[in-house]
């Protein structure tokens, strides 16, 4: 019992923090074990014995209270039954609760537990709904409506937009009948307002969907102006779009402000997305704004006479003087600039807004040229239609190009001059030169002065080799025009073909005068000096060329060439590896930067060339060869053997890796020199067969056509065109290892790759009458072809 007695402070002093660890022992759950009375109430069934009780008040034996102090001090209830806790037979009770969980007054006069309650038997049947109650009405009308909202998304994600919109009708009616009902049986304020957003909203969304949007606004109107529908201010931005789509710019851009000031700042991303709403109606009203300046462009009268009046009525001899005087006086020229100034900035207007203004530059171009027919200036509409071809061949489109200048070939003979001369550019590019000749000849007959048409002509008359005839075109086009720059290249390029190199260069050193930075001339006239075997010449220009174009490899390697030629290669060096950084995979440049290493002794800096010509040209036995070479003369004979062994994997038939293989393993001392060896001597044995197989046909085949031909003569000069032709084959193998040194049997010269011209196949190919952006990467392009209108 001392562990219940609490000792009173020796001292009195006022402790700020005393009495917090102070606590009823009542609620010491720790020291229930040590509790007899609870151990027993748990072990028995004496804390659930009823209690004695007395009809008479008095009569029941009293009883001392049993505290959790343990105290002793009897008391007694009005009825004179004993307290909860009270000591029975001197064992003190613990306290309980009144009524604990799962018992009721039934158990404690000895009725059986039940806590589930499931003496009481089974529930009884659910009362039978009434389905013509009105709120069971209510609610299938409400669950109808929810079913069509349902079934109009649906098809309108499946793109039925009719059936959507039907079902979207149908569920707003049945929405209105709901809200009469629910008016009748309740009160206002039970009216589902989430339903009736939801319907009109989704009506809304239908109508504009069929491009109902008279309607769509309608309904967005009503949603809008319900106070009751909380953040509904962002439908603005729908009713916005509509506004958008039907072109009302002004109000689109109002609600999609009015939406903006009511979506609150936390929104951030759909705040956004009003903003670049707002950007892209303000583009659409520049759009608008350009279409209605340049219909005012259009309508600004010229205020000058017609050409009828500059033409006769009749033989009077005084009336023609009088017009002959006039058609070329001041007053009739100033007309002709203003007329052609207001062509001009009528053409140029039409190029600048005809890509922007619609979706794409065709459906601008087109509206451009409706604008332009109604007007007085119709003659231009042919133009335009000749400019809309252009934009389709920058855009690599020639189909669509070629279908829109086919159209001008029933047109009067300006326009179809013109559309034939780019139609004969367009074929000469595709190289079906037949179909060129047919339209250059169209363009010519159409228009004898065009000097592009000329141009063209010449043109196709080059790719048939009669250069003479063509430079004849070419001198015709630059009679007509003096500045027409690419009748002179061409002639250029037909002098050079002649092997008329003094006036070939007269030609580009003029062109040179007119386009001082063009790449193209600059080329041609370091290749002509080149021809003539002047290169100091050559090289002062190859050097104004990179000027022009730093980055072009083959400018660089042939400046590297020159310099190799004229025994400075230190220079060359450098202008091959500048070329060799802009371009890695030229495999004349790589050959000679990795034999000038050889040359220079530092055989670990060609290894890497080597590498890469071998990834350039897998099939190539002879580059792998020269890695596995420079492994073995910088004295990395393992690295070398793993070489030779892998080049044999791949090419099992290969003699030179064989014997160097046989012979790194004789010098290591490796095992396997046997079956190298053996393999060596059996291709030895099968190319030494082989070779006099071909022999022998050749020495039957020999005798059978010396006999048919009965000619000795035509024999020896046979065999001599055979061996001239096995004497350069055997020049060419001599840069493959030998058998005992596998690289210098090819000196510097013979690895040197002769210069490749970057013009490839076309070097000699003339201009086409068209202008074009050079390219640095592409100087030699002689093809001009982004500008296809006539001069």
């Amino acid at each position: 019992m001392m562990q219940n007695v609490h000792l009173a402070p020796e001292t009195d002093e006022d402790d700020l923090y005393s009495g917090y660890n102070d606590y009823n022992p009542t609620y010491d759950t720790e020291e229930l074990e040590n509790d007899t009375a609870f151990q027993q109430a748990v072990r028995t069934s004496h804390g659930r014995r009823p209690p004695i009780t007395a009809k008479i008040p008095n009569t029941a034996a009293t009883r001392p209270i049993a505290t959790g102090y343990g105290s002793k001090t009897s008391l007694t209830s009005s009825l004179g039954r004993p307290m909860t806790g009270a000591i029975q037979d001197g064992v003190a009770r613990p306290m309980t609760a009144v009524r604990a969980a799962g018992f009721t007054k039934a158990a404690l006069r000895g009725s059986a537990f039940d806590p589930l309650g499931q003496s009481r038997g089974p529930a009884p049947p659910l009362e039978a709904k009434n389905e013509d109650s009105p709120e069971e009405k209510i609610r299938q009308l409400e669950k109808k409506v929810n079913e069509l909202v349902e079934e109009s998304c649906i098809a309108n994600s499946c793109g039925d937009l009719k059936l959507a919109l039907e079902k979207a009708k149908d569920a707003g009616r049945k929405e209105r009948v709901l809200v009469r009902q629910r008016e009748q049986v309740t009160t206002p304020e039970n009216i589902n307002l989430d339903l009736t957003y939801s319907v009109l909203f989704n009506l809304a969304s239908q109508y504009s969907a069929n491009e109902m949007y008279a309607e769509a606004l309608n309904t967005y109107q009503v949603i809008v102006k319900n106070k009751m529908f909380s953040n509904a201010g962002r439908l603005k931005v729908n009713m916005g779009n509509i506004y958008l789509k039907q072109r009302n710019y002004s109000k689109a851009i109002k609600f999609y402000r009015m939406a903006l000031d009511q979506i609150p700042s936390v929104h951030k991303e759909m705040r956004i997305k009003i903003m670049q709403n707002i950007g892209v109606t303000f583009i659409k009203t520049d759009r608008e704004k350009m279409k209605k300046a340049f219909q005012k462009l259009i309508a600004v009268p010229l205020e000058i006479d017609e050409d009828d009046k500059y033409i006769s009525p009749s033989d009077d001899p005084h009336t023609n003087l009088v017009i002959e005087a006039i058609k070329n006086d001041h007053l009739r020229q100033m007309e002709r600039e203003r007329k052609a100034m207001a062509e001009k900035y009528i053409m140029t207007a039409a190029k600048l807004i005809a890509p922007v203004i619609e979706t794409s530059f065709a459906i601008g171009y087109d509206w451009c040229v409706e604008v332009v027919k109604a007007s007085q200036y119709v003659e231009l509409a042919n133009d335009l239609e000749i400019n809309k071809a252009i934009t389709y061949l920058r855009q690599k489109d020639f189909n669509q190009a070629v279908e829109t200048l086919k159209m001008f070939e029933k047109k009067d003979s300006r326009v179809k001059s013109a559309a034939a001369t780019n139609l004969s550019f367009l074929y000469y590019l595709e190289n079906e030169f037949t179909q060129a000749n047919s339209y250059a000849d169209l363009a010519v007959n159409s228009d004898r002065y065009n000097p592009s048409a000329l141009t063209n002509k010449g043109n196709t008359v080059f790719a048939n080799g009669d250069y003479e005839k063509a430079a004849e075109f070419y001198k015709e086009a630059l009679r007509n025009d003096s500045s027409c720059t690419e009748a002179l290249y061409n002639i250029g390029l037909t002098y050079k073909k002649l092997n008329r190199l003094d006036e070939a260069l007269d030609c580009f050193l003029k062109l040179h005068a007119i386009l001082r930075n063009s790449a193209q001339v600059l080329y041609q006239i370091a290749n002509v000096y080149e021809i003539m075997e002047d290169p100091n010449q050559s090289i002062e220009w190859l050097m104004q060329l990179i000027s022009v174009v730093p980055t072009d490899s083959r400018a660089l390697s042939k400046l590297g060439e020159l310099y190799d030629n004229e025994g400075d290669k230190s220079q060359a060096f450098q202008y091959y590896y500048e070329s060799y950084r802009y371009f890695p995979s030229n495999i004349e440049v790589i050959e000679w930067l990795g034999a000038y290493y050889i040359d220079t002794q530092f055989c670990e800096k060609a290894i890497k060339y080597f590498e890469r010509a071998a990834l350039i040209q897998p099939t190539q036995v002879k580059w792998q060869l020269m890695v596995a070479s420079c492994y073995r003369r910088s004295g990395n004979y393992q690295k070398a053997l793993d070489t030779y062994k892998e080049i044999h994997r791949k090419f099992p038939e290969n003699v030179e890796c064989l014997r160097f293989l046989v012979r790194l393993c004789t010098d290591i001392g490796l095992k396997e020199v046997q079956e190298y060896a053996t393999k060596l001597k059996r291709l030895e044995k099968m190319k030494e067969i082989r070779e006099q197989r071909i022999k022998s046909g050749r020495d039957s085949t020999g005798s059978s056509r010396s006999k048919r031909e009965g000619s000795a003569g035509s024999d020896s000069g046979q065999n001599s065109s055979t061996s001239s032709k096995g004497e350069r084959l055997s020049a060419k193998l001599r840069s493959l290892p030998g058998t005992n040194e596998p690289y210098e049997s090819s000196s510097n010269k013979e690895i040197d790759a002769s210069y490749v011209d970057p013009l490839g196949p076309q070097t000699e190919r003339p201009k086409t009458a068209a202008k074009k952006r050079i390219e640095e990467d592409d100087f030699a392009d002689e093809e001009l072809g982004d500008d296809l209108l006539p001069e």
